[in-house]
């Protein structure tokens, strides 16, 4: 067997089989990508979003607390972190 065949066979072999699974595969999969999230995972984000507020809601109300309660405690906080 000549070189040229031993390289023209694989190569046609290729082009003719994994290349067109390869590229349909790839596109296929920059479409489900482009889609962005499903409706499961945007309730979910939704839902994860909710309780960030609530959690940001709670800070600021301890930290309003604690200005009334130790009107130095964000100096404290900074003092110990040095």
């Amino acid at each position: 067997m000549s070189m040229p065949v031993f390289f023209f066979v694989p190569t046609i072999l290729f082009m003719t089989l994994v290349a067109p699974i390869w590229i349909v595969m790839h596109y296929r999969s920059k479409n489900r990508a482009v889609k962005g999230l499903n409706e499961d995972e945007r309730q979910s984000l939704e839902e994860l979003l909710q309780v960030a507020d609530r959690l940001t809601d709670r800070i600021d109300a301890l930290e309003r607390i604690l200005d009334v309660d130790a009107p130095d405690w964000r100096q404290h906080k900074n003092q110990t972190n040095k």
